[in-house]
């Protein structure tokens, strides 16, 4: 065998057909699955599931406190994360725990604990009550139980990279004269963006399926706070798998799209921040 043609990774064969086996198991297989069932429909059928006012309506809810949410915790994260890697402080390593809780926690939990905590007799719903604030079952509930679950993303993927900016930067700019905020939105802002824009991405796909933490804080009132998550159970429930698998595919193509439309930006930012055009 020519030393060229050796292969760094032994096994190169074997490990390639697992991985792929593993990927069509638990990704692709699924998914040709989805749109199998959908496939049962006619275009007309298909266009007159997915357009139903109640199905539309709960498009509006889930996509509208998906975005406004992964937007919170990106601002969130990335204060996060810089709190955790600039600063030192008592209990920091019990933060830095904490912010792994929705991952651990199930989401059922997690649901009835903000649930009871924001509604009107809740610790803090009473709070915003006085000034007749609702916060459980309505849209702000639904996009406090997304923020919960999706601020992990942002700090996990801007963490890291905040660890390893080089300060020699941020001191050379404040050498020149720039102030702190300069320094912030002119060095380290262009590096941990692309960082941002990822795990924006991450947690939008996690809130828009979301299902057992907001069904409880919701309220699931037709029009007004039912996710689609909810309707796709519903039409489950029902055995009606062409119509759930039709309104799961609009949902898998939006995500499919914000996160390509994510990636795009990301690798765009890198580009620049490498010296590209």
């Amino acid at each position: 065998m020519k030393k060229g043609s050796k292969r760094v990774i032994p096994g190169f064969g074997l490990s390639m057909g697992v991985t792929l086996s593993i990927l069509s198991i638990i990704v692709l297989i699924p998914l040709a699955s989805l749109i199998i069932y959908t496939a049962q429909l006619s275009a007309s059928e298909f266009f007159e599931t997915v357009t139903r006012p109640r199905v539309l309506a709960s498009f509006r809810v889930s996509l509208l406190t998906a975005f406004i949410a992964s937007a919170i915790n990106a601002v969130m994260g990335v204060i996060l994360a810089w709190v955790l890697v600039r600063y030192r402080f008592p209990c920091k390593r019990l933060l830095n725990g904490m912010i792994e809780l929705p991952f651990a926690l199930p989401t059922a939990v997690a649901g009835i604990a903000l649930t009871s905590l924001t509604a009107d007799t809740g610790l803090v719903g009473k709070f915003f009550a006085r000034f007749g604030i609702e916060i459980a079952y309505t849209r702000a509930g639904i996009t406090v139980a997304l923020v919960f679950i999706g601020i992990p993303f942002v700090v996990r993927t801007v963490q890291p990279i905040l660890e390893k900016l080089d300060p020699t930067y941020e001191e050379a700019a404040g050498v020149m004269g720039a102030s702190r905020t300069r320094i912030f939105w002119k060095v380290i802002f262009p590096e941990i963006l692309p960082a941002t824009l990822t795990g924006f991405g991450l947690a939008f796909g996690r809130c828009l399926g979301e299902y057992g933490s907001v069904v409880f804080i919701a309220g699931n009132q037709p029009y007004e706070t039912e996710i689609t998550p909810l309707i796709i159970m519903s039409k489950l429930q029902e055995y009606d798998y062409t119509s759930a698998t039709s309104i799961a595919l609009v949902m898998l193509v939006a995500a499919f799209l914000i996160l390509f439309f994510t990636n795009l930006v990301q690798a765009r930012s890198a580009k620049i921040l490498k010296g590209g055009q």
